[in-house]
C-alpha cells in the first residue's frame, strides 16, 4: 500500500489532516512515526514557500508521497500579520492563548469594520523530491473583540464568521469543515491523492 506522510508533529493539526484523508487508500503516517526525519525551519516568507520546503525535504527522506501544509491568520489592520509567524507570534515557546491575546491587544479599540482578516492554507504534495501539487485556499472573516468558544485550536476562538455572528471556536467542526481554509485545501488535496495513488 502506498504511504502518505503528513509532514507535521502537531497533534491537533495531525488529527484534522487525518480526518480529511481517511478516504484515501493509503497508509497515513506522520513525522512522529519517522525517527531521524530532518527538522525543517519554516523560514520562507509565504505559506506556499514553507509548505513546499517541508514537502520536498521530507520526500527526499522517505519513499512515500508527502503532504505538508502551512497555514495561519492574516489580519488586515496588522499589515497581514501574524501571517507565516502565526504559530509563534507571541514568541518561540508559544501557546495558542498567548497568540490570541497578543492579536486582541494590538487591535484594542478598533471597530468591527476594521477587524477584517483571513485564514490562509497552503498545501504542497511532493514525491521523490519533486513538488507534484500546490493548493492555496482562504477563509475570510473578522477578529472578534474577545476569545469565544472552546472548539478548534489556534486562532479559531478569535475568528468570527459574519454570516453566523460566531467564531470558529463557537461553531464547532461541523460548520468549520464546510468553509475553513484548511478544509477547502484538503478536499482538493484528497481528490488529487486519490487520482495520483
Amino acid at each position: 500500500m502506498t504511504e502518505v506522510v503528513i509532514a507535521t508533529k502537531n497533534d491537533k493539526k495531525l488529527r484534522e489532516l487525518r480526518r480529511y484523508l481517511k478516504s484515501v487508500k493509503a497508509h497515513i503516517i506522520s513525522l512522529k512515526d519517522m525517527p531521524g526525519a530532518p527538522r525543517i525551519r519554516e523560514d520562507k516568507s509565504t505559506f506556499k514557500g514553507n509548505a513546499v520546503k517541508k514537502a520536498v525535504t521530507i520526500s527526499k527522506f522517505t519513499k512515500g508521497v508527502v503532504l505538508a501544509d502551512d497555514s495561519g491568520l492574516c489580519v488586515d489592520a496588522l499589515g497581514g500579520e501574524p501571517g507565516v509567524k502565526s504559530a509563534r507570534f507571541s514568541g518561540p515557546r508559544k501557546k495558542d492563548g498567548d497568540n490570541s491575546i497578543k492579536v486582541l491587544k494590538l487591535l484594542e479599540g478598533l471597530p468591527a469594520g476594521k477587524r477584517t482578516a483571513r485564514f490562509v492554507c497552503a498545501v504542497a504534495i511532493a514525491d521523490k523530491g519533486k513538488v507534484i501539487k500546490v493548493i492555496e485556499e482562504y477563509c475570510s472573516g473578522r477578529i472578534a473583540d474577545s476569545v469565544r468558544g472552546r472548539h478548534g485550536f489556534g486562532y479559531d476562538p478569535l475568528f468570527l464568521i459574519p454570516k453566523y455572528k460566531k467564531t470558529f471556536g463557537e461553531l464547532g467542526l461541523k460548520v468549520k469543515d464546510k468553509m475553513s481554509h484548511r478544509s477547502k485545501a484538503l478536499k482538493k488535496a484528497r481528490k488529487f491523492l486519490r487520482n495520483y495513488i
